[in-house]
């Protein structure tokens, strides 16, 4: 298996990718086409990251959840709080 070196704009590219799945997810709530509590499944899919990205944020307590009977729930309210707590301002001379 070839070695990737990710850099920092690797990094940055796929926060604003994150970012914007994440507003894409909001957006759909907001119409009323989307559950308040997600499972992990769903949040892999719309977010578009791998169960190894979503435990970390789990872990490193990013992603607030709530666990009931083994399965793990995310309230998509939470996921907007994150969001907003996270927004990084780009500046157009930058």
């Amino acid at each position: 298996m070839p070695t990737s070196i990710i850099t920092t704009d690797d990094l940055r590219e796929f926060k604003i990718e994150l970012l914007d799945d994440i507003k894409n997810l909001l957006a759909k709530q907001a119409k009323g086409k989307l559950k308040r509590y997600l499972k992990s499944s769903e949040v892999m899919e719309l977010l578009q990251i791998s169960p190894g990205t979503l435990q970390n944020l789990r872990i490193n307590g990013t992603l607030p959840y709530t666990k009931v009977g083994g399965i793990i729930y995310y309230d998509a309210e939470e996921i907007q709080n994150v969001m907003t707590v996270n927004r990084v301002q780009h500046s157009l001379n930058s």
